[in-house]
């Protein structure tokens, strides 16, 4: 007995040693792929996310074009450029003009601030504090700027920081764009690279997880980043009207808050603002702007969240913001899509033991049924 248990432990341990060096190996040269890719895996992902997001309004437009796919697809990339570069390059504009103004304005002598209005120091809560901050702020500037030039000093690295940051993302996003495209001009190869590796990961459900998949990324860039727009877009005309001063920043930070279904709070501030400066019809009307701006979300997002994902809206919604918050704006797409395959690997686990005992069930009865025709 111990002469043959003894070769096939020896096998055993030969062969998981094997297998532990080969998974190893593996594990090694995944490792490496990824830090060779890793300055590149956003662009790329953000290249897939656009080309799945617009794929459909690409198939109707490559047809009207009697099946061009690279002019439809040079068309879609000069399309999505114009959008990002457009709207950048007019907030450039403004921030440049303001400062240009500040700038003159220091040389001049003539930087000041308008004492508040007399209302102001009435408000609730805030209404005292403001008001003295104000008051300050306009009978003598240079000695405020003096008692907040330590917190001014700090802060200025991290808004260089920033701004460069605001850079290179823009600079990322014109990249992702022609990768896009690239990726709209050859979708029929995409496609079948899809359908391999969803039938590689699940098997006989890859069909069904792939169009999950793509799914929720029209999902959420509807849902989310598309009613995030509209609501800055709209916003951002009334900061225009009532003339808030970095109307385009306000404009930024209100799509920034947007996504993060935190809107309100940059709103706040500019009404506050216009409620101070402004005449109260003007600042009623633009109150009740920014009130209908903040309550379209709750009427677009159940029009458009869920659309053809066959997963509740709730599960989108907390895949996205929970990915945001996790990994940054990727994760809104990456956070969704992996709550949402792993909502239906959950179902598709509770559904087996069912099967199972339905299957067993129906077993046990054509059993006694046989039992009961013999007897």
């Amino acid at each position: 007995m111990t002469t043959e248990v003894q070769p096939q432990d020896s096998n055993y341990r030969r062969r998981a040693v094997e297998i532990t060096i080969h998974i190893g190996l593996v594990i090694l040269l995944t490792t490496a792929c990824l830090m060779i890719l890793k300055p590149f895996l956003p662009m790329v992902a953000w290249g897939i996310i656009i080309a799945i997001a617009v794929n459909p309004a690409y198939q109707k437009l490559r047809s009207l074009m009697g099946g061009r796919s690279k002019l439809a697809a040079v068309l879609f990339t000069l399309l999505f450029l114009g959008v990002l570069i457009i709207p950048v390059a007019l907030l450039t504009e403004t921030l440049i003009q303001g400062i240009q103004t500040l700038i003159a304005h220091t040389r001049e002598g003539t930087l000041g601030i308008p004492p508040p209005p007399a209302g102001v120091k009435t408000w609730p809560l805030i209404g005292g504090p403001l008001n003295n901050v104000w008051t300050t702020a306009s009978t003598n500037l240079t000695g405020l700027l003096k008692s907040l030039l330590p917190q001014l000093r700090a802060f200025v690295p991290t808004l260089l920081h920033a701004s460069a940051g605001i850079g290179l993302t823009v600079l990322e996003f014109v990249l992702s764009i022609l990768v896009a495209g690239v990726l709209l001009a050859k979708s029929g190869d995409g496609a079948e690279v899809s359908h391999a590796l969803a039938r590689r990961l699940f098997g006989e459900r890859g069909p069904e997880f792939e169009k999950l998949a793509g799914s929720t990324v029209r999902s959420v860039t509807n849902g989310i980043l598309g009613v995030a727009a509209i609501q800055a877009v709209l916003a951002g005309a009334g900061f225009l009207v009532v003339g808030l001063p970095g109307a385009g920043l306000w404009t930024l930070l209100f799509l920034f808050a947007s996504v993060l279904q935190a809107g309100g709070l940059v709103l706040l501030p500019a009404v506050i603002y216009t409620f101070a400066v402004a005449g109260t019809t003007k600042a009623v009307l633009f109150l009740l702007w920014c009130i209908v701006v903040t309550g379209l979300e709750h009427v677009l997002k159940p029009l458009l969240l869920g659309r053809g994902v066959a997963v509740p809206i709730v599960v989108i919604f907390l895949g996205a913001i929970g990915g945001f918050l996790a990994v940054g704006i990727i994760g809104l797409f990456v956070g969704a899509i992996v709550l949402c395959v792993g909502y239906k690997l959950f179902l598709a686990w509770l559904e087996d033991p069912g099967r199972a005992d339905s299957s067993l069930a129906a077993a046990s009865d054509e059993s006694a049924s046989g039992v009961g025709d013999r007897v």
